[in-house]
């Protein structure tokens, strides 16, 4: 007999059907037990009457929260029922794992007259044993909704010709700025992780496949102990060519966001602000934009936020907190483009224009930067020239190969799904990740 999903129950009224999942809940009196199941897709009751039901009786006595069972019986619509109007009468259950007690609270249990409150377990707990917590269907909401957002992006890019590609991530030279990675044994030499796929998105443009997109993992060996650092998260990266300006990247983001959310509203929306407490908001367009200098100037003079002249030439991250409050004010939007960043504070690889100017932006989103977007410098002179001033001329020397025989000009992105997955429902990174990576953690 084929296993019949939770959601799909309603359909088969009156068969018998098999169903499995976690035992959620479990109330067992002598006469009567009752079994809440769940699977990924949804929760059944399963009513048991004991007097009636000898062997299954005698089957679920060793049953405990959390053991995994599959349950041939028949389902019924009953008004007695809150659970989605609908039980189970089962012919036979079949125990396939019994849990030992939970080493872990996963949730508060609010006091009543007769108990006090159960008290969540601290969230490092909560980490060691991931698998238990991610058990819960506000946790699992977090991946349905994840895969929606990749599903979304991945569907808007290949509508409009763009090819998904996989990059290696064991390189042979850091990336990008030379700090910042994980060194690896190779054999009988140094390897690196890849800090992004942004080496061999530009090396595709020069390979003439014009747009392509990429998911996969990302490495930074940053010690940070922030609400949105990691250093293992999920990239989305995308590059395109034949580009006239960094704004055609813009309005590739802009459009992919707007698209992306609209698609998670349709299906999540309610299931997200009721479980988070915040709305998903489709935005508007255009986004925003709004020039560095000129945010600084609109933050001190709303708000009173200085910085020093040293620091004006990248955003720092109370500026960047601040700027949600301030685009809610001014744009009423939740997102905000931030160009004009100073040269030192940007990528070697970024194109400048004739003032010297990156040409470039971050995207900024609740107050925290999601994407680095830019036209990137393709004419191999410029590109090695702004190498040789960052230092860097020697560790990027296979890269600035790609650039010597021919290639278009072009741009892109790159988001972190796990940090848009932290935004959208208002968590700490940690929580928003299947696995958090930190300085401090590595398991499970």
């Amino acid at each position: 007999m084929n296993r019949v999903y939770l959601k799909d129950v309603r359909a088969h009224l009156g068969e018998e059907i098999l169903v499995q999942g976690f035992v959620e809940n479990f109330r067992n009196s002598s006469k009567m037990a009752f079994i809440v199941l769940k699977d990924i897709t949804g929760k059944l009751q399963i009513t048991v009457e004991k007097e009636a039901l000898p062997e299954v009786a005698a089957a679920i006595e060793p049953l405990t929260g959390d053991s995994v069972i599959s349950v041939t019986g028949t389902v019924y619509e009953s008004e007695y029922v809150k659970l989605n109007g609908l039980e189970m009468i089962p012919k036979e259950v079949k125990i396939e794992s019994v849990a030992a007690a939970l080493p872990i609270q996963r949730e508060e249990i609010p006091a009543t007259k007769k108990k006090a409150a159960v008290p969540r377990s601290g969230i490092d707990d909560r980490m060691d044993y991931r698998w238990i917590d991610l058990r819960t269907d506000r946790n699992q909401l977090l991946f349905r909704v994840q895969t929606e957002m990749t599903r979304a992006m991945r569907n808007f890019l290949l509508e409009r010709d763009f090819t998904e590609i996989h990059t290696p991530k064991l390189i042979g030279a850091a990336s990008e700025s030379g700090s910042d990675v994980f060194e690896v044994k190779y054999f009988d030499r140094s390897a690196y992780l890849a800090q992004s796929p942004q080496f061999y998105k530009q090396m595709a443009m020069a390979a003439g496949f014009d747009r392509i997109f990429e998911t996969g993992p990302v490495f930074r060996a940053e010690k940070s102990y922030t609400s949105k650092h990691t250093t293992e998260f999920t990239g989305f990266d995308l590059e395109f060519s034949y580009i006239t300006s960094f704004r055609d990247v813009m309005k590739m983001e802009e459009d992919l966001l707007t698209y992306m959310l609209k698609c998670v509203k349709e299906k999540f929306g309610e299931e997200i602000e009721a479980q988070f407490g915040l709305p998903v908001i489709v935005p508007e367009q255009p986004f925003p934009v709004v020039k560095l200098a000129d945010l600084y100037k609109g933050l001190e003079e709303d708000y009173g936020y200085t910085v020093p002249e040293s620091e004006k030439g990248d955003l720092t991250t109370d500026a960047e907190r601040l700027s949600y409050e301030w685009t809610k004010k001014h744009f009423g939007h939740e997102f905000l483009f931030v160009t004009d960043y100073s040269a030192e504070k940007r990528a070697f690889y970024h194109m400048r224009d004739e003032d010297g100017i990156p040409q470039g932006y971050d995207l900024i989103w609740r107050g925290t930067e999601i994407t680095t977007g830019a036209q990137r410098e393709h004419r191999y002179e410029v590109l090695k020239a702004q190498a040789e001033e960052k230092g860097l001329k020697d560790d990027v020397a296979f890269y600035l190969e790609f650039f010597k025989y021919g290639c278009p000009p072009h741009g892109g992105v790159g988001l972190g799904l796990d940090r848009l997955t932290m935004l959208l429902a208002g968590l700490h990174i940690n929580e928003a990740m299947f696995l958090f990576r930190s300085p401090k953690r590595l398991t499970p």
